[in-house]
């Protein structure tokens, strides 16, 4: 029995980035709550697009502003960067790489969807240091993986948000934009 693919689902993130006081890049990302099938997961502030959105970095920028507090109008969207989809959740991901001039004094965090705003440095999580595989598990998989995954402290990230920065960080690192 041959075995019909469902078409993918859009759904579009933002990769915001901000200097910090000591001039350092720092990218924002997120913990996302328990609940849901990437619940518990390191990710990128985004979410499925809404009626209302032109298109998806419309998507990526609502979605910011409800689940981080991050004012759409606080954010240069730089570029938009290679699409990517999920191997178990079925969406194609659109990420979109925004430049933030000023971090919010604080974050509004929905509660409901994530658990806590993450601001790592750029230079640490470039660091060949935090990469290597670990064994993790997918809410769709049947039993654990070895995965590739970036380490930051108590924090692992991988699957999707891995594969985002993998082409990412090093074109951050790299200075490819005046940020």
């Amino acid at each position: 029995m041959a075995t019909v693919e469902r078409p993918l689902r859009d759904a579009a993130v933002l990769a915001p980035v901000y200097r910090d006081g000591d001039g350092r890049l720092r990218l924002v990302l997120v913990l996302r709550g328990p609940e849901g099938i990437h619940g518990d997961q390191v990710g990128l502030p985004g979410g499925r697009p809404e009626p209302e959105d032109r298109c998806l970095e419309e998507t990526a920028l609502r979605e910011s502003e409800e689940e981080i507090g991050l004012p759409r109008g606080a954010v240069r969207v730089v570029a938009r960067l290679p699409e990517i989809a999920t191997l178990t959740s079925g969406f194609r991901i659109t990420p979109y790489l925004g430049h933030v001039a000023e971090r919010p004094a604080a974050w509004r965090v929905q509660a409901s969807e994530i658990a806590e705003v993450l601001e790592p440095a750029v230079d640490e999580l470039a660091d060949a240091a935090a990469w290597g595989q670990e064994e993790r598990m997918a809410a769709t998989w049947s039993q654990p993986r070895i995965v590739p995954v970036i380490r930051w402290g108590p924090h692992v990230i991988w699957g999707a948000t891995y594969r985002i920065l993998e082409d990412l960080l090093p074109r951050l690192a790299g200075g490819e934009w005046p940020l």
